[in-house]
């Protein structure tokens, strides 16, 4: 196609010089809801030919740190626009030019650039954006993005592999802020192990001296990367300036701004023609052992409970025979009053979260809750991710898919007030003759069992981390380490030294900088029970202390 066909196709923004064009693209959602509820959508500009190559970068900022300016940047290199052409086309809104509402500026999007190929580079190109990304509105609005680019690597209809994993950061950074480093860390804990060599620094705003203190900024956060010859971050330089008015006073910087902006694609293009793309199976497997970890601890959490709910009836139990014990001997009839515990479904008023997480997975015979919160895509238990060769791997009897519903419902624990006869007992303990010994040894046959429960889940939830840091490029993200501490803390309870030890070596190479980062998260997570909250175990709001 020539600069004409999409000159007579879409509106200027901007007389210029050079004139502005808004391109229209082709929108579809990808997360199958209406309009304005995806957070999941593609914009194609031309026609895809199967033939051709394709490379696919997926770029990951703050905002404000220019996203948007390098995306289009990207768009008019290959279509071939050159210092000094009246012309500048524009896919992605400014920031200043948005004029759509908040919650439209959460959405992941999907840029395809077909029909270019062989203008400047020989592949089309696909851009996975994350526009809002680590605004001021807290972590509730990023775990959705977090949670959308899991949707989008699953799908079939989405992005199957990656030629490079962009950290774009300005180039007068000199220490990364702790909400970027945040968002480094999330996006850098979806990926496995074979994304190192991926990933790469594009630095925007740069006035074409190298970017030292954005660089040794970068490596002081730890974040594993692609390094070159002397061992350092590989990165590419972009000015942000290239759509600005040319006048006489601007056109000297002007000329600097497309040097360095044309020198940096020339070099970044370059690479993504070398480098081998990553498929995202190590990637998809790296998201399902999150979603199971996840679900097995939520479930694991709410067994415990219930475990401790019983625990506390048995010792009311025994507390109240053995204040009756001399009745119970000469077999008086007399009652007890204790706490029973049982479960009951109650709706989810989880609000935004619940309307775009679609609700939760439980199980009807073991009556607990197998996925919950988070699970998106399943539109039915049968597609859930928790579920595994038609049954699922998170409920207490690996139930199958039929016995799960899908529903905005979940089961809580709680407690009712029962009076009890020495019969009722009898017959629940199965014990047949009735001295005060053999009743008290059955509860604590039931306490002991109950505690034998719990091992085993504590040693299913164990088995997940471990999995996990076997295969993430970055293990040590917020989500791991909440659940780091909720698991130390019950092996300790257990005694189990071996294992508090092996997660405590785990917590261990968490740095000061992603400490820091998640110090600073720790104030939007206690406002968000629903999001983090629940899915780390409930513990939360009892860890600073360990940061």
């Amino acid at each position: 196609m020539e600069f004409k066909d999409y000159i007579l196709k879409n509106a200027v923004i901007d007389e210029g010089p050079p004139v502005r064009y808004r391109l229209t693209p082709n929108r579809r959602n990808l997360d199958g809801v209406g309009e304005e509820e995806s957070r999941l959508r593609r914009s194609t500009i031309g026609k895809k030919d199967p033939d051709k190559q394709n490379r696919t970068i997926l770029l990951v900022g703050e905002t404000g740190s220019g996203k948007s300016t390098l995306i289009n940047s990207m768009l008019n290199y290959i279509m071939g626009v050159k210092d000094g052409d009246d012309k500048w086309f524009e896919i992605v809104e400014d920031n200043k030019d948005r004029k759509r509402s908040e919650s439209q500026t959460q959405e992941v999007t999907v840029y395809e650039i077909f029909g270019l190929e062989g203008k400047t580079v020989p592949y089309s190109l696909t851009i996975i954006d994350t526009p809002g990304f680590g605004d001021t509105r807290g972590i509730e609005y990023d775990a959705i993005i977090i949670q959308k680019l899991h949707d989008l690597f699953r799908s079939e209809d989405g992005i199957q592999e990656i030629n490079a994993v962009g950290l774009v950061v300005k180039a007068t950074e000199n220490r990364l802020s702790d909400r970027l480093r945040y968002i480094f860390d999330s996006v850098m804990s979806l990926f496995g192990k074979d994304m190192e060599q991926n990933v790469v620094a594009l630095i925007t705003h740069s006035d074409g001296m190298p970017p030292k203190n954005a660089l040794e900024a970068l490596d002081a956060t730890n974040i594993k990367s692609a390094r070159d010859e002397k061992n350092q971050p590989v990165y590419f330089s972009f000015n942000n300036c290239l759509s600005t008015q040319r006048t006489e006073e601007t056109e000297f910087g002007l000329g600097q701004a497309w040097m360095v902006t044309t020198r940096g694609m020339k070099k970044f293009t370059d690479f993504l023609e070398k480098t081998k793309p990553q498929k995202l199976e190590t990637t998809v497997n790296v998201m399902s052992e999150r979603i199971r970890l996840a679900a097995c601890i939520n479930n694991l959490t709410d067994r415990i409970e219930q475990i401790q709910l019983k625990e506390t009836e048995i010792q009311q139990t025994q507390t109240q025979l053995e204040k009756y014990r001399e009745a119970l001997a000469n077999k008086e009839k007399f009652t007890i009053e204790v706490d029973e515990p049982y479960k009951e479904k109650e709706t989810i008023d989880g609000g935004m979260w619940l309307f775009w997480y679609g609700g939760a997975v439980t199980c009807s015979v073991c009556k607990e809750n197998c996925h919950y919160p988070g699970c998106t895509l399943a539109w039915y238990p049968k597609h859930c991710e928790v579920m595994k060769h038609g049954h699922c791997t998170s409920c207490t009897r690996k139930c199958p898919v039929s016995d799960h519903v899908k529903e905005n419902k979940i089961y809580v624990n709680k407690t009712r007030k029962v009076t009890r006869t020495i019969e009722e007992l009898k017959q629940r303990f199965e014990v047949d003759k009735m001295q005060s010994e053999n009743l008290l040894s059955a509860l604590q046959t039931e306490k002991e069992s109950l505690e034998k429960e719990k091992d085993i889940w504590l040693d299913e939830a164990y088995q997940h981390v471990v999995s996990l840091e076997q295969i993430a490029l970055n293990v040590n993200s917020l989500f791991t380490h909440a659940h780091l501490d909720f698991l130390i803390e019950k092996m300790k309870e257990r005694g189990d030294t071996e294992k508090v030890q092996k997660l405590e070596q785990m917590r261990s190479r968490v740095d000061e900088g992603t400490r820091a980062a998640l110090r600073s998260m720790f104030g939007a997570v206690r406002g968000t029970v629903t999001s983090f909250a629940k899915a780390a175990g409930k513990t939360l709001g009892n860890k600073t202390k360990n940061l």
